[in-house]
């Protein structure tokens, strides 16, 4: 069955219980949708079969469909909003009275299902640290600030507060706490605070980097001997030299390299090519050490 109204607003159901009519078992309360079942035609279909039914079925069509669904309250609230949503429409359709015996219907059977639970819906939060409630979930910045704080990186902490903003304004809010404030507000007044000292951090380091940079470029210390007669006496400490079984110099090349070009300058008070001391550290390049005469003697040292 094709739908014969057009509703002017949806009402987002989660669940949307509809059949094609070949596959019906309940033809005058069945949410019947040839085509493509979605919150707009369900939403249509809804309303189309609301229209078709005289008022004194209106009780037996809102509990044949709160057995069809997973939660019938959560059913019971959007369609409730549609009605409200598009008041004028099932004013039209269904008249005042109709529209009111709805309304009055949908509050009995909520209230209903409501005291019949026997065990109350509790949250490991107290109460007092809840700021608001959905339908589905509850919203408490005083878990959300715990949450983060177990987070490292500002960009996590960013993006996790973001999403539960965002949940937050998508949700439909069914009770907020009175004394505290506002779940979404807080949220966006700790996004710019994390924000602010992101970005003090981000320059707080720059400017640290460029100071350990310019201390390290004025305290280098001049060689007088060849550039290639430093790296050797480093080679053989990483390479020949042993105490215990371990380098007496205990590191990879690269970390050695950078070492030196760091630390030393030549007898020029030029920088130190890291290209020319990586290839004197190659045990393949031994031409590029000095020969056994110009090699500093360190066994002395040792």
């Amino acid at each position: 069955m094709n739908s014969k109204v057009q509703i002017i607003q949806t009402s987002q159901f989660v669940q949307l219980v509809a059949v094609p009519l070949a596959q019906s078992t309940n033809s005058s309360f069945d949410i019947i949708i040839e085509t493509e079942i979605s919150i707009q035609s369900y939403c249509e279909a809804l309303a189309d079969k609301v229209f078709s039914l005289h008022q004194s079925q209106f009780p037996d069509f809102i509990n044949y469909q709160c057995n069809n669904v997973e939660n019938a309250i959560i059913w019971l609230n959007k369609f409730e909003k549609l009605i409200t949503l598009n008041e004028k429409l099932f004013t039209r359709k269904c008249a005042f009275t109709g529209v009111s015996k709805l309304i009055n219907l949908i509050e009995k059977k909520r209230s209903e299902m409501q005291s019949s639970r026997i065990v109350e819906v509790k949250y490991e939060t107290p109460k007092r640290f809840i700021n608001a409630e959905s339908e589905d979930r509850i919203f408490s910045f005083y878990e959300t600030k715990k949450h983060i704080e177990t987070l490292e990186d500002f960009d996590d902490k960013i993006f996790y507060l973001t999403e539960e903003l965002l949940e937050y304004e998508e949700a439909d809010i069914v009770s907020t706490h009175r004394t505290l404030k506002e779940f979404n507000v807080q949220c966006e007044k700790l996004i710019n605070k994390l924000e602010r000292l992101k970005c003090l951090n981000e320059k707080r380091l720059i400017t640290k980097q460029n100071f350990n940079n310019n201390h390290i470029s004025l305290n280098k210390i001049q060689i007088n001997c060849n550039v290639n007669q430093l790296v050797d006496v480093f080679y053989r400490l990483n390479r020949e030299f042993f105490v215990d079984g371990k380098p007496f110099i205990d590191g990879n090349t690269n970390d050695i390299v950078n070492a030196i070009v760091n630390i030393f300058v030549d007898k020029d008070g030029r920088n130190l090519s890291p290209l020319t001391v990586a290839t004197i550290m190659k045990p393949s390049k031994e031409e590029k050490r000095p020969n056994i005469h110009k090699r500093i003697d360190i066994e002395k040292f040792l």
